[in-house]
């Protein structure tokens, strides 16, 4: 059975979080969060493990290791919330303008139906809270703003939610990083401390499914 230290290390390196900060500085980190949260084909980009390890950045966990990347805290979270806000913003509309037709879009390398699928049913059940609690999970995130765009969802609605999971997604995790970042074991085990944060982030999403079927427990009965 392979380790997750190996799974991370088969990872291509245009998915490796330390390499694209490196490499990309802010504007690649942004132009990452932008098309993760509402373009179709961001959809496989790493958005919770890339903000985490941009935080750590900041707080200069990598410092030695990468001394040409200096981060300013503050420039990164109001980047990050800017691109996350508009990334919704961007698959709001492209979904309102395509409508059902994505529906019966066909499959390719970029594009499943399941996914879509997915995001609608996620959405269903929560309705405009998914807008935020998406935001915590991976392909729904992406997939959630387009439906919401494709059912007709009123816009001040739609930018109310977006504007709030914007801010509890994108500064949230980036400041958990920021602050965890100096922790030794979190330095020195980076590939877990990521899956714990995933983990930890949806613990929203957890919490709202166990209120839904309570809910409809007790519609049943009653």
């Amino acid at each position: 059975m392979l380790s997750l230290a190996t799974i991370v290390a088969l990872m291509p390196e245009w998915l490796d979080p330390e390499k694209i900060i490196s490499r990309g500085g802010y504007l690649l980190i942004f132009g990452i969060i932008f098309a993760e949260s509402g373009l179709l084909i961001g959809f496989f980009l790493p958005g919770d493990s890339l903000l985490f390890t941009a935080g750590m950045f900041a707080s200069g966990a990598f410092a030695t290791a990468f001394p040409n990347v200096n981060f300013n805290i503050w420039v990164l979270l109001v980047g990050v919330f800017i691109a996350a806000v508009a990334g919704d913003q961007v698959g709001y509309l492209f979904g309102r303008k395509a409508g059902p037709a994505l529906f019966s879009r066909p499959n390719s390398r970029l594009f499943k139906q399941e996914h879509l699928e997915t995001a609608q049913d996620f959405f269903e059940r929560h309705g405009p809270r998914a807008i935020v609690l998406a935001r915590f999970v991976p392909i729904v995130r992406t997939f959630c703003p387009i439906v919401a765009g494709a059912g007709q969802m009123e816009y001040r609605t739609f930018v109310k939610f977006n504007v709030l999971g914007g801010f509890l997604w994108g500064i949230g995790v980036t400041t958990l990083g920021y602050y965890l970042g100096n922790v030794s074991f979190i330095k020195d085990n980076l590939e877990i401390a990521i899956l714990m944060v995933v983990a930890v982030s949806i613990v929203p999403v957890v919490i709202e499914v166990l209120k839904s079927r309570r809910e409809k427990r007790r519609h049943a009965d009653v």
